[in-house]
């Protein structure tokens, strides 16, 4: 395997695009997959200066994390593209089209479209960490797709970069994954992404890029394509535009897309078929799109107009309709209930309220997301929704609160399917990376939870790098406890590996909760008094509710509490009048700690500006009712 003499350029057959690249970018999360798009993009020579940061927003870094969200938590949520024009050295001008894919594994649904799109992916790894779980998953996909990597090995400014250590395990990792020759003949560019350079040769360094670039056009296949067969358009993406509606997003396989014309629309089914006229068309060029007459075979672009287009769908001839595969995705491993807000602090916060705003916003989702699946509740007020984990889950939720809904979410459930009568439940790969002072008590608390580990090994003198095999159940909750045993130092990450029978039960919170007993705000008097009880969760002069979970209690019982209770005025003059008083600091509570935290009797108040744990029933006096009634049915059935 050579990495330092360039690849001679592919010939290409007469049924390849020769100016044309389709390349997919995947990483695990935080490795600098859209830091090195950014880079490519500024050293296109297709923009100004100071073009992309206005395009940016303002921001100097990072374009293509458009979302708040992504800019948040730094990670990839949606698929983007875009597309740069560039000067290879044999002197062709190449179109290349770069496909920014989401990093986790929680994501799948992304993952599964953006390499349809794609002829050839650049594997971009981390100079220290090496390959991680979501880049296995991603890969696999790639691999699954038939798609050529191109590696990167990214950040090696680290001075704790380890780079010919990182090939070797890249190598491994496509072995124990049965890559087959081909895929194992990898080329590979050092780089840093953040510095902007890239190298074959790590010897010697170069002050750009053009080694990436370079690497792209040799490596990476030229789409196939033929213009002269019947259209075939697969759509892989949905985007909305208030003035045009519906906009679907996918590359043309075979034959010429134009803007006016009558296309037949394929349903996923494959069965269902209708006839629609192209509005507008739309080819990707830098970080925009602009409107052209006409797109060929090989390219990517956007259309508008068309009825009810849909993800999976294929745009065709409506003379020679023939579909292609539609995009398979991962079926989902997580459910969780979705209700309207009706606790007493209902619609003071939120502008979307009603369980048929619920609806309808599930029913959009359902539109963009693939791996999302959402089936009515007990009652006209809930609905179950499913997805592939607590991650993808939770970023649905936040981005409702965000457009201003309120609603009430329960604890996250594994999804059990029966194969052959048998229940089986989803099996992940957990790796942790945890510091060696801490290594029992993460052990010991993966060990409780049924994890089972497959390997164990050092990352430096101070990490150890811990892979476990531990069903998708035992996450609930987990990673909150591993960062409080370890300081908040450990590093955790878990992909899907596989269904397996369910073995047993899995412990559950060990501590109880405290329950507000009244309606009113927090006072700092109450607070004072009940400090020996537990860690609370609010403040002196938060608003509470009856039934709202306002602290962790130091046992193993939940008990009822007033946060609310004023100090009786008397006429006696207290010794400690003059004292100051000193609480401790409540927990911050999260949305991700929220849903890990609850319990099945319990629920999380989402608004736009709160986040409140809960008890399903409020009432105490109801609560203890519905418990006396569970145990009678356990005692009766037992």
């Amino acid at each position: 395997m050579s990495t330092t003499s360039p690849t001679p350029v592919q010939p290409v057959d007469a049924s390849r695009v020769a100016h044309i690249r389709n390349v997919a970018i995947i990483a695990h999360v935080d490795h600098g997959k859209t830091t090195l798009v950014d880079q490519l993009l500024k050293q296109s020579g297709m923009f100004r200066a100071g073009e992309l940061e206005k395009l940016a927003g303002g921001q100097h870094d990072l374009i293509m994390d458009s979302n708040p969200l992504e800019r948040e938590r730094g990670i990839t949520i949606l698929s983007k593209n875009c597309a740069v024009s560039y000067a290879g050295a044999d002197g062709v001008a190449y179109r290349i089209n770069i496909i920014d894919t989401p990093g986790h594994a929680d994501f799948g649904g992304e993952v599964e479209r953006v390499l349809r799109m794609a002829d050839g992916c650049l594997l971009l790894v981390d100079a220290y960490d090496g390959p991680m779980p979501q880049t296995k998953f991603v890969l696999g996909k790639a691999l699954e797709a038939g798609l050529k990597p191109v590696v990167i090995v990214n950040k090696c400014d680290r001075p704790d970069a380890r780079p010919s250590e990182v090939v070797d395990e890249v190598f491994d990792l496509l072995v124990d994954m049965g890559a087959e020759d081909h895929a194992l003949d990898f080329p590979v560019i050092y780089c840093s992404g953040r510095d902007g350079w890239g190298t074959r040769d790590l010897a010697v360094k170069k002050p750009d890029m053009r080694d990436v670039f370079e690497a792209i056009i040799q490596q990476v296949p030229a789409p196939r394509g033929d213009r002269s067969r019947p259209l075939q358009v697969l759509i892989t993406a949905i985007d909305y535009n208030e003035y045009v509606g519906r906009i679907g997003i996918g590359r043309v396989f075979n034959g010429s897309i134009r803007s006016g014309q009558q296309v037949a629309i394929i349903r996923r089914d494959g069965v269902t078929t209708s006839t629609s006229k192209v509005s507008q068309l739309l080819q990707f060029t830098g970080l925009k799109r602009q409107q052209v007459d006409a797109v060929d075979a090989g390219d990517l672009c956007a259309i508008v107009g068309l009825d009810r287009i849909d993800i999976g769908d294929t745009v065709a001839d409506p003379e020679n309709a023939v579909a292609l595969p539609t995009v398979k995705v991962d079926e989902p491993t997580m459910t969780m209930l979705f209700r309207i807000n009706d606790s007493p602090f209902a619609g003071q916060e939120g502008s979307q309220v009603t369980s048929r705003q619920i609806r309808e916003r599930l029913e959009n989702e359902l539109e963009r997301n693939v791996a999302l699946r959402v089936t009515s509740g007990k009652t006209a007020d809930e609905f179950m929704v499913s997805g592939r984990g607590v991650l993808s889950l939770g970023i649905l939720i936040e981005t409702m609160r965000r457009e201003g809904f309120e609603l009430s979410v329960g604890k996250p459930e594994v999804i059990i399917k029966h194969i052959d009568g048998v229940p089986h439940e989803p099996i992940e790969e957990l790796v942790v990376d945890c510091p060696n002072t801490h290594l029992g008590p993460v052990m010991e608390l993966i060990g409780m939870r049924k994890g089972e580990m497959k390997k164990m090994e050092p990352r430096g003198e101070t990490v150890t790098h811990l892979v476990f095999e531990i069903p998708s159940r035992s996450l609930i909750g987990l990673r909150s406890r591993v960062l409080t045993a370890t300081q908040g130092e450990a590093i955790m990450h878990h992909s899907f590996l596989r269904f397996m029978p369910v073995s047993g039960a899995i412990p559950h919170r060990s501590q109880g909760v405290l329950i507000s007993l009244e309606t009113a705000a927090v006072t700092t008097y109450a607070l004072e008094q009940l400090a020996d009880r537990g860690v609370m969760f609010v403040s002196p002069g938060d608003p509470v509710y009856m039934g709202q979970i306002v602290g962790e209690h130091n046992r193993d019982n939940d008990l009822t509490i007033n946060v609310t209770r004023l100090k009786h005025l008397t006429n006696m003059r207290a010794a400690s009048k003059e004292a100051t008083v000193v609480l401790k600091a409540p927990r911050r509570i999260t949305l991700e700690y929220a849903l890990e935290y609850i319990e099945d009797d319990e629920l999380v108040e989402v608004t736009p500006k709160s986040i409140r744990l809960r008890k399903k029933i409020l009432d105490e006096s109801m609560r203890k009712r519905a418990d006396r009634q569970a145990r009678d049915r356990e005692e009766a059935a037992g």
